[in-house]
């Protein structure tokens, strides 16, 4: 065991410390001046076509672009924001939450083109449409094997492993909070996840547009209070995040180094920009024009990381608390419990358990339908809900450094491979962007034909017939 352990740091500091973060940092800004700050100029446009899209009704054989929203926000939104801070601040100091900004603005430009990628590229499929960067890796690289090693880690990374980390989150908030056997935990965990992941990617929807939006609103309410009582400390803490991210504050930062290195890799796990995870569900709406879902998805990330972690960098550093010998997620539970009372523990177990248990769901169904890329075969995606079951359990008992490490290799892994493809297709997901645009401008509610981008090939859901097909339907 511990020769696997080593392997898998060692591969983390290779790839985190070398190769992605590299890639990651140089395409954002090479895509967010393709794009002329895309991310940026077109806000306005992401809460025009959220609104729109949450008020609308695709039918009942298709997602809605705010189902497909909130599947990938089930996923986005979970351990990453309130354990992940935890263990940026614990091991990069307050800087890290800096850098978990920086990487949230220029990073979202990825998360556009790759929801963007994926919406050309999707396919039809009984319950509606399917897609992701295995998909666009197959059509428009013409990598079939690019695409199947992608869905490998894909499935590994979020099916297993980011699993294993939800799991691991949630049974040590009820131990902290209720005192309750991990394995006790993890028994009701396993058989309720069980009960949704056999119930398919209808229940899924169901159970994400539901708890998603609930979840987040009624901690948002709680860091708000927090934030507004110490109204008077934001000032010196914006300070402390600042100064702290350049290396100012050594003894308490930890360094710039650590700081952007953390600050990154926990925003990553959180938001999940240039990921390939969001593409996956990015690609399960219907919608007239690809570039909608893209820029739908990129308001995610905002939402993500500027709002949802900040609110918990916020409660961490305005809390006199000591961080020594505790887990991410017991160190918030003790710093909201230093604002509002012993209460706090229970409500953040209660928080962590909607927005973890949406996670699992959501990361399930990315693992389900990247093995549907590879292969439909119902006994492939028995044996794979068992697995992902099987994880669940593991991961409510486990350490937490092993769980937070494998999952940390297996995200490098996948995003290197996501970003590589993007490199080599993102001038098609500019030219979407240009379509749309173009056609905003002439006072229309853009409309998306294949043959409106010139050389597009390998396209199968964007023909003028299909899409007349889908308007009658």
């Amino acid at each position: 065991m511990m020769m696997v352990e080593n392997i898998i740091n060692w591969g983390n500091t290779v790839l985190w410390s070398y190769i992605l973060i590299v890639i990651l940092v140089s395409l954002s800004i090479y895509f967010t001046i393709r794009t002329k700050f895309v991310q940026i100029t077109n806000l306005k446009e992401m809460f025009k076509l959220m609104k729109e899209s949450s008020s609308t009704n695709s039918g009942k054989k298709q997602v809605s672009s705010f189902g497909a929203f909130c599947i990938s926000a089930a996923s986005r939104i979970g351990t990453g924001n309130l354990a992940g801070v935890a263990i940026a601040i614990t091991l990069g100091g307050p800087g890290a939450i800096f850098w978990m900004w920086i990487m949230a603005l220029f990073g979202a430009v990825l998360s556009f083109i790759e929801s963007t990628l994926a919406q050309v590229y999707k396919v039809k499929d009984k319950s509606g449409f399917k897609g992701g960067p295995a998909y666009y890796m197959e059509k428009a690289l013409e990598k079939r094997w690019l695409g199947i090693l992608f869905a490998l880690l894909i499935t590994f990374c979020f099916g297993l492993a980011f699993n294993s980390v939800q799991a691991n989150t949630i049974s040590a908030a009820f131990e902290e909070a209720f005192g309750i056997n991990r394995i006790v935990v993890g028994l009701i965990l396993t058989v309720i996840v069980g009960f949704i992941i056999f119930g398919g990617i209808k229940r899924i929807v169901k159970v994400s547009q539901v708890v998603v939006p609930v979840m987040a609103l009624f901690y948002l309410i709680i860091a708000t209070y927090v934030v507004i009582v110490n109204i008077e400390e934001i000032p010196s803490v914006i300070s402390l995040i600042v100064s702290s991210a350049f290396g100012i504050e050594q003894a308490i930062g930890g360094g710039i180094g650590a700081a952007i290195i953390n600050g990154v890799k926990r925003g990553l796990f959180s938001n999940e920009a240039g990921m390939g995870s969001a593409p996956v569900a990015a690609a399960t709406a219907n919608v007239s024009h690809p570039a909608k879902q893209g820029f739908i998805q990129t308001l995610g990330v905002f939402v993500d990381t500027l709002i949802i972690c900040s609110a918990t960098a916020f409660i961490i550093l305005l809390a006199e608390i000591p961080k020594e010998g505790m887990g991410g997620i017991q160190i918030t539970q003790a710093a909201l419990s230093s604002h509002i009372g012993s209460w706090a523990s229970i409500f953040v177990a209660v928080a962590i358990l909607l927005f973890c248990f949406s996670s699992i769901v959501g990361n399930y169904y990315y693992g389900e339908s990247n093995l549907e890329f590879i292969k439909e075969n119902k006994t492939i995606i028995f044996v794979f809900r068992i697995g992902v079951l099987g994880m669940v359990a593991f991961g409510s008992v486990s350490s937490l450094s092993m769980v937070w490490n494998l999952a940390d290799l297996f995200m490098a892994l996948m995003a290197v491979v996501n970003l590589i493809a993007l490199a080599l297709t993102g001038k098609i997901a500019i030219a979407v962007l240009k379509d749309y645009l173009n056609q905003k401008k002439e006072g229309k509610d853009p409309v998306f034909y294949a043959n409106n981008i010139e050389g597009l090939k390998n396209v199968e859901c964007w023909e003028e017939e299909r899409i007349e097909e889908r308007k009658k339907a």
